[in-house]
């Protein structure tokens, strides 16, 4: 008896591709417009001499840029795992 993979069981891969690639683009947008409104806010805090938003402000810089990175990185991640999927 022998025994072949069902290679059209991968059908679906293709609308995944579409959906997890808009949902990770949607976060890179909002991840970049955080970035830039939060280093407006830190600038202005600065310059005013108040140190309490511009740490806020500060620490909405360093989170948005994480998220960005992690998105960026989460589209990488995807495409590898479902490469890998199409291996086994």
């Amino acid at each position: 008896m022998n025994v072949f993979p069902d290679f059209g069981s991968m059908s679906g891969i293709g609308d995944l591709k579409v959906v997890i690639g808009a949902m990770l683009t949607i976060i890179l947008i909002f991840a970049v417009l955080m970035i830039i409104i939060s280093a407006i806010i830190w600038a202005i805090a600065t310059s005013t001499g108040n140190p309490g938003a511009a740490a806020k402000a500060r620490a909405g810089v360093f989170v948005a840029l994480g998220a960005a990175v992690l998105a960026g990185g989460g589209v990488t991640w995807t495409n590898w795992l479902i490469h890998l999927g199409g291996q086994l």
